[in-house]
This record gives C-alpha cells, sequence and structure tokens, in this order.
C-alpha cells in the first residue's frame, strides 16, 4: 500500500500538497492543463490587480489618487495601464474555462492595497467557478507620517471588505516585514482569512545606468530563499487555526519537505514551473512519494507540523539562539 499524499488547503481536499503558485505559467488554458495532467494538487491563476479592474471601470481619472499615501513611487513605477491590461473579461473566461476543464481546484487571485468599490470583483469570480480565492496585498509604506498600526488596519481592513463580498475560502498572502508576524497572521484570521500564503516576494525595481531611469527588476526566486517561510511556518503552526502555505524558493523535493515538516498544509511552486515547466511536478510527487515511504511516514497528514516551534526538542533554533551560532560559528579563508 502506497503513502497517502493527499492534503487538505482552505477546507479543499487535494490529491497532494503541490499547488501551482500564481505566475504567467498560469496564464493560459493549455498549460493550466498540462499542470492538471501532471498531478498538480491545485492552481493559483495570475493576479489581477487592483489598477486594472479601476483602469478598465473608466476611473483612470481618478486612479493616481489610490493608494498614493501609501505607496507613492508607484505612481511613477506602474507603466501605463494598456501595457499590462489583460481584461477583466479575459481573466473571468479564463476562470471559467478552467473551472470547467480541469479535475483540480481552481485558485483566483486579486491583488490589491485599498477597501474600495473594486473588491466587488470578488464576487465576480465567485460567480465565475473559482474554487477559492487568493488576496494578495502589496502595500509598499513609504510616508513617514503612517504608522506602522495604520498600514497593518488597512490590510485588514482589504481582508474585510474582500470577505464581505464572497463565500468561496479565502486565503491572504501576506509580507514577511510586520512588526509581529504572529499578531498580524492572528488578526487576518481574525478578519476572515481561512490560510495565510508565507511569503509574498516583492519584487524591487532596479535602475538603468544608461537612462538613468528605474526600471523593473524581476528575478526568480533561489532555494536559499525558502528558508524564510519554512522558519516563520514552523512559529505560526500551532499558534492559527488556519491553512497554511509556503511559497518562495522551492525548488527540491527537499525544500518541499521542509516546509510541511514545519507546518506547511500546501507548498506553491512558481519559480521551479517556469524554469522547467509542468513536467516537474510528476518528479517531485514521486520524490516525495519515496521519501515518506523511506522514512515510515503513511503520509503528508502525519508528517505535517512535527518539526514545527512547539514540537521540535530545542524552539531556540527558530528563534535568536540560531542567528547567535551561526555567527559565532562562522569561519571562511579570510577567519
Amino acid at each position: 500500500m502506497g503513502v497517502d499524499l493527499k492534503t487538505e488547503y482552505l477546507g479543499l481536499q487535494l490529491r497532494n500538497p503541490l499547488v501551482a503558485g500564481a505566475s504567467p505559467l498560469t496564464a493560459s488554458l493549455a498549460n493550466l492543463k498540462a499542470l492538471d495532467d501532471a498531478g498538480i494538487g491545485a492552481i493559483v491563476l495570475p493576479s489581477l490587480f487592483e489598477e486594472q479592474i479601476v483602469h478598465e471601470e473608466s476611473q483612470v481619472g481618478g486612479l493616481g489618487d489610490i493608494g498614493a499615501e501609501s505607496y507613492g513611487e508607484a505612481l511613477g513605477y506602474f507603466p501605463p495601464m494598456d501595457n499590462y491590461n489583460t481584461g477583466t473579461d479575459h481573466y473571468l473566461e479564463l476562470v471559467r474555462s478552467a473551472s470547467e476543464s480541469l479535475s483540480t481546484p481552481v485558485i483566483a487571485s486579486l491583488n490589491g492595497t485599498t477597501d474600495r468599490g473594486w473588491v466587488r470583483y470578488a464576487k465576480c469570480l465567485e460567480e465565475a467557478g473559482a474554487t477559492a480565492l487568493e488576496l494578495n496585498i502589496y502595500l509598499l509604506a513609504t510616508d513617514a507620517a503612517v504608522t506602522g498600526a495604520e498600514i497593518e488596519e488597512r490590510c485588514l481592513n482589504v481582508v474585510r471588505a474582500v470577505r464581505a463580498e464572497i463565500s468561496l475560502p479565502l486565503a491572504v498572502k501576506i509580507g514577511p516585514f510586520f512588526s509581529s508576524i504572529a499578531n498580524m497572521a492572528r488578526r487576518f484570521e481574525e478578519a476572515g482569512a481561512n490560510g495565510l500564503v508565507v511569503f509574498n516576494r516583492f519584487l524591487q525595481p532596479d535602475i538603468d545606468l544608461e537612462s538613468l531611469t528605474v526600471v523593473p527588476g524581476l528575478e526568480l526566486s533561489h532555494s536559499f530563499e525558502s528558508r524564510l517561510p519554512m522558519r516563520w511556518l514552523a512559529i505560526l503552526r500551532d499558534q492559527v487555526k488556519c491553512s497554511l502555505a509556503a511559497t518562495t524558493g522551492i525548488y527540491s523535493v527537499e525544500d518541499v519537505i521542509k516546509q510541511i515538516l514545519c507546518g506547511a498544509d500546501a507548498v506553491m511552486l512558481a519559480s521551479l514551473l517556469l524554469r522547467h515547466g509542468p513536467d516537474a511536478v510528476a518528479g517531485l510527487q514521486r520524490r516525495l512519494s519515496a521519501w515518506l515511504e523511506e522514512n515510515e511516514y503513511r503520509g503528508v497528514r502525519q508528517m505535517r507540523g512535527s518539526m514545527s516551534l512547539a514540537k521540535v526538542p530545542d524552539p531556540s533554533a527558530y528563534e535568536r539562539a540560531n542567528y547567535v551560532k551561526n555567527l559565532v560559528a562562522y569561519s571562511g579563508p579570510h577567519i
């Protein structure tokens, strides 16, 4: 009898914990079908941005005021809407087609920073057939007059506003920069989140030295970046009741296993799939099954969270002690 790879995420039963995260790869129905055939556990569609929805509703005149006090440089950084607007109708059709065609859950994605009228679009996604919704909050605080408490409340208000619109399971993709991540995780849950995706990987701009302009600086993640979500999943696992998903820097089966041991219900793949395509999914499944068998686990549920902060013999290894030991013990050619 083989091991059981099934897991539960956002109240959904997934055939395995591998989830295709939001990325350009999940923007076409052909790729979605290939991922489904490869055995992916669930799929998150690319984000539909607040700016796109507002633009399509012919509110461009007021776009410059939306969230201006919270991420001022975005006003000059975002390209013209026509350069990246795929259209809300197109997005709804992708949700409909994917929901009708695929055997795996289809999770729509919204990306925004305010609790204004655009959140009504969440209901359209529900009506189009989305199985769940992932809310990606990218709020960059650049105004020194705005306090951390105000930023936190704005994020919570976005979650509350979206929650009020839908009955779908709701995941919130959060960033790692809150002063108290554990407290915010609990508050997001209280605001209506059924799950948290840890962490949003904020893409940083670059400077073109030839033109002296600020330009997009997209670089795919690297495996070492998976340590940040791994650590915080271990810390959060026993402090919140909602689902937890890991994302960023997950490439190998070892990366997947570590996230689940720390407490992930699902593990999201994006850069791996962009580099190697849907075929990478089957290999990860085989290696995950083999590891579970070799280590005498009955399935994913048994191993999940077994190395969380509350369960490891030395919890300090996830806390300050790790930092101190690394710096004190470091050696190199010039030390």
